[in-house]
């Protein structure tokens, strides 16, 4: 809970670094320094310019330490996750996925298929992450169709990827 409610409190800030000219100034620098984050994620490499402001006007940054649960089995999900730096690990119920990097993402499917979360996320390193509220998310579906391609193509690797996982379980199973 500590997690979200800093995420509430970045929303309020951020709202406040709108109003008046020298905050607004602020905003647009904050905007600014989020189309630098995502320029250097792999997901959006093939976005505009304009495809990236408009993500990063829907975007707000967060900073979790270490030992930090970003997200938590069977909850539900309210947003979508890039990590900027940082690393953290993955718990699923099968056991441990591979840790995520910079440039990785998550939460994804709790948006798209409104499910709870399917895995408990941790920070293991200091982390700052982008973040996409469900209230945006599918307008960023919407406004970056070559991004829902991408996300996809990750969604397909990491169904594969389990898949791979499931087999060699059984397969070890089948020689006992």
């Amino acid at each position: 809970m500590e997690f979200l409610q800093r995420l509430q409190d970045a929303s309020s800030l951020n709202g406040r670094e709108e109003r008046g000219k020298t905050e607004a100034v602020a905003g647009e620098y904050v905007v600014d320094a989020r189309i630098q984050h995502l320029a250097r994620v792999p997901l959006f490499s093939g976005c505009t310019n304009e495809e990236l402001a408009r993500i990063a006007h829907i975007s707000k940054i967060a900073e979790s330490p270490a030992g930090t649960m970003l997200t938590e089995i069977g909850a539900p999900g309210n947003a979508f996750f890039f990590v900027i730096d940082g690393r953290v690990s993955v718990q699923t119920p099968t056991g441990s996925g591979d840790p995520l990097r910079p440039g990785d993402f998550f939460g994804e499917m709790s948006l798209l298929d409104g499910e709870p979360r399917s895995a408990t996320i941790i920070a293991t390193t200091d982390v700052r992450l982008l973040i996409v509220e469900r209230s945006h998310f599918w307008r960023l579906l919407d406004e970056t169709p070559d991004l829902v391609r991408r996300i996809l193509v990750v969604l397909s690797r990491r169904v594969r990827r389990l898949e791979q996982v499931a087999n060699s379980l059984l397969l070890g199973l089948g020689r006992t």
